[in-house]
């Protein structure tokens, strides 16, 4: 079996990033963050949103969150690549950690006013957060809370869901 042994997703602030590191660390794997592979290609996200909108911001998304799970190793996606069709069939049948985190512990995560979608603070997070939750459920194959654990043993607990599931073969 082929693909990635793990794709991270989750709203703004969850850690996807900071968890998915750990993991591919953890069990010797390549990790792709695809806003990261967005920026390195095309500039910061926010001058995207700014400068030509989120269409075409999802647009660029939706072909590199593609081409990351064709890949191997650990995916972290966007907060809001879930909200594309295509990206949301091809995440089914593969190993989908869904990452949640509550308000209260997100508020000291947002701090830079980077994102461009949470400018107004908490409550733009939680709004889209509330709008977003169906989808990250339904594509969930586990769920891991982010609030108050530390990230390392939140990674290892991921690691060990991996194994149990003979997954770190693929």
């Amino acid at each position: 079996m082929s693909g990635p042994l793990a794709v991270l997703i989750g709203p703004m602030g969850a850690g996807k990033t900071r968890v998915g590191k750990r993991v591919a660390r953890a069990l010797g794997a390549p990790f792709t963050d695809t806003d990261k592979v967005i920026v390195a290609a095309h500039g910061p996200i926010a001058e995207i949103f700014d400068t030509h909108g989120e269409p075409h911001f999802r647009a660029l998304e939706r072909d590199v969150v593609a081409e990351a799970l064709h890949g191997t190793g650990v995916v972290s996606l966007g907060g809001g690549a879930v909200l594309d069709a295509a990206s949301r069939r091809a995440l089914a049948g593969l190993p989908v950690v869904y990452l949640h985190v509550s308000a209260e512990a997100v508020a000291s995560r947002l701090g830079d006013g980077k994102r461009p979608l949470v400018r107004g603070g908490v409550g733009d997070w939680e709004r889209i957060y509330d709008a977003r939750r169906p989808i990250y459920e339904e594509l969930a194959a586990v769920t891991f809370d982010t609030s108050r654990l530390p990230y390392d043993r939140i990674a290892q607990d991921v690691v060990t869901w991996i194994q149990r599931n003979g997954l770190e073969n693929r």
